[in-house]
């Protein structure tokens, strides 16, 4: 499996870190810098590329995944979520990183520099690169919800449970005046 890599500099230890224990566990890396410490430097620079290549080699049936690293990761997230056909997690646990793919058939996680420790960084990195989707119907149904609307922009429809009320689709009421 080809892993992406891209973070900023609050990321760039654990980013190093990573291109050697992927090696070491048999996974591809590709770094998307990152190459060097720059303080000031912008991470969608680096995460955009890692989420877009994630995605084109998704798209054409490659087994890729990607990690964005950051402070908090939520910025890395934000960005990568801005890559059509990315499904970015923030992962903070073990059980997030579960989560994220099995439920949401994440792509991408995001995981923050500086809230964790290297080693359990390394093990929710490790936890989401081995854990496969549950292809269970409800999270499928959900993800196509996401993917339609990232091509359509049109909202999927409300339930019938979300309009008791005599409300329709649009949140307008049957008794107007």
């Amino acid at each position: 499996m080809r892993v992406h890599l891209g973070s900023d500099h609050a990321g760039l230890e654990l980013k190093d870190h990573l291109l050697n224990w992927l090696a070491d566990n048999g996974y591809e890396a590709v770094d998307h810098g990152p190459f060097v410490f720059d303080a000031v430097d912008d991470y969608p620079v680096f995460c955009l590329r890692a989420a877009e290549a994630v995605a084109a080699e998704q798209a054409e049936g490659a087994d890729s995944l990607g990690v964005v690293i950051g402070g908090s990761g939520n910025g890395e997230q934000m960005a990568a979520n801005k890559v059509i056909g990315v499904r970015a997690a923030l992962v903070w646990s073990e059980a997030t990183a579960v989560l994220a793919r099995e439920h949401n058939d994440a792509n991408v996680i995001s995981v923050g520099g500086r809230q964790h420790s290297l080693e359990d960084m390394t093990r929710f990195v490790e936890v989401f690169l081995s854990t496969p989707f549950s292809d269970e119907e409800r999270h499928v149904r959900r993800i196509a919800q996401m993917g339609d609307y990232e091509v359509t922009r049109e909202l999927p429809p409300l339930p019938a449970s979300a309009l008791g009320g005599g409300s329709d689709a649009s949140g307008s009421s049957d008794s107007e005046a």
